[in-house]
């Protein structure tokens, strides 16, 4: 009885390891590539290092406290004569064995801003971390969406290929039949075995491209999921004009945002240069034991000390004043590489956009071209059975639908990635 319900349970799970197995949509696709990429565990590292920075700049304004025991030798000492009648009475005034036992503390009361502009740049720098993991995110569905349409495209190229190669078979078969009976030429024969060698070749050629985009489709999510889908379906349509775009680009794409957190950085890096060589205004103070307290020397008393230190830096060469120059200097460089990478991306997105449009209004004309050429193959395969066409017309007909479908395939893959070349562009999560 275990055994047989063990069965049952087996066979029902059947058809969803199989679903499971074969899973292959983009969104699927593209985040599991993210759990998996080894790139990415070294991206969330780096936000954890950053927020550790944080930390640190922050524990940098806490007071500081520590332990100190500490043992000198000193001799000579100096040492007081006191005229005493007729001899003199030598005292010391400090011990050769000095001891001492303390617990000090030091906190700053006013650092002109010290410790905020490093903290402040520590964020800055945990904010970048976050925009280069979407950043490189981006890039890889980018390519992961790339590898996914290359399968398509494969896919529905050998299924061409599979259909000429039939149509060719069905073709030699009617020559061999017509060859026997007197009507065609061993050359008729032989010429459609040479066609359906070299398409079969082709298809060989397609094979072995598919396999290596399955190759690389594991390599970037880590299993052998093959996509599913053969056709160019983008999930999303584009619906912006170039301004809008670019608009959307500079508000949304994590390249964008890394620039800003760029800019950021260099304005924190700036205020941190300001804050060098201005005063700071630290509190101190201490309590423990230790000797050399007169009259006894040697005992270990218990002492106390507390007070305020102002330090002001006269010079130190000009370094902060040059520090700050050069902090201004980048934060300039950072701007202007934003100027550029607006314009870079202005480019990209007109061209990508004008793919879209070439490529729209060449599957309208692909498309009526497969049509005629499909209508064409069935009329000269009909004059050809029935002895009024050659097999030169019928091989020419069906290189025509081959021709045509190809063509037409070409513009759904090319206005696909065009597509995805501006959901890319403009930071657009698909996934």
């Amino acid at each position: 009885m275990k055994k047989l319900f063990l069965i049952i349970s087996l066979i029902s799970l059947a058809p969803a390891l199989h679903a499971q197995e074969n899973a292959g949509d983009l969104s699927t696709l593209i985040n599991q590539s993210f759990t998996y990429f080894p790139q990415f565990k070294e991206l969330g590292q780096a936000i954890d290092v950053e927020q550790q920075r944080i930390t640190l700049a922050k524990s940098a304004g806490l007071p500081v406290v520590q332990a100190t025991g500490s043992y000198r030798y000193t001799s000579p000492v100096s040492q007081i004569s006191i005229p005493a009648g007729d001899n003199a009475l030598d005292l010391q005034i400090m011990p050769k064995n000095n001891y001492n036992a303390s617990l000090d503390a030091s906190y700053t009361l006013w650092d002109f801003g010290v410790v905020k502009a490093g903290v402040d740049r520590a964020k800055a720098g945990l904010e970048y971390a976050k925009d280069n993991l979407e950043f490189n995110r981006n890039q890889l569905a980018f390519q992961v969406g790339n590898i996914y349409y290359q399968i398509a495209y494969l896919k529905n190229a050998i299924s061409i290929q599979d259909s000429v190669i039939n149509f060719l078979e069905v073709n030699k078969k009617d020559t061999e039949i017509k060859f026997k009976n007197g009507d065609a030429l061993k050359y008729d024969v032989l010429s459609i075995q040479s066609s359906i060698d070299q398409e079969g070749n082709r298809k060989i050629d397609l094979q072995n491209n598919l396999n290596k985009q399955y190759a690389l489709m594991e390599y970037a999510t880590g299993t052998r999921i093959k996509a599913n889908s053969s056709d160019f379906v983008f999930p999303v349509a584009n619906k912006y004009d170039l301004n809008e775009a670019l608009a959307e680009a500079q508000n949304n794409h994590p390249e964008f945002k890394l620039i800003k957190d760029k800019i950021q950085q260099a304005e924190a890096d700036l205020k941190v240069s300001q804050t060098n060589g201005k005063p700071a205004l630290v509190m101190s103070g201490g309590t423990g034991y230790k000797n050399g307290f007169t009259p006894d020397l040697d005992k270990f008393r218990y002492n106390y000390s507390a007070g305020v230190t102002l330090n002001i830096p006269i010079y130190q060469g000009g370094r902060a004043r040059k520090q700050v120059r050069l902090s201004q200097s980048q934060l300039l460089q950072t701007k202007y590489s934003e100027e550029s990478l607006s314009n870079t991306y202005r480019k990209d997105i007109q061209q990508a956009m004008i793919d879209i449009a070439s490529n729209t209004s060449s599957l309208v004309n692909s498309a009526r071209q497969v049509t005629e050429a499909k209508e064409a193959q069935k009329l000269a395969y009909s004059r050809y059975r029935n002895g009024i066409g050659t097999n030169l017309e019928l091989t020419s007909a069906s290189t025509n639908v081959q021709k045509a479908e190809l063509t037409n395939l070409q513009y759904k893959y090319q206005l696909c990635i065009a597509q995805l070349t501006v959901a890319k562009l403009t930071g657009l999560k698909y996934w």
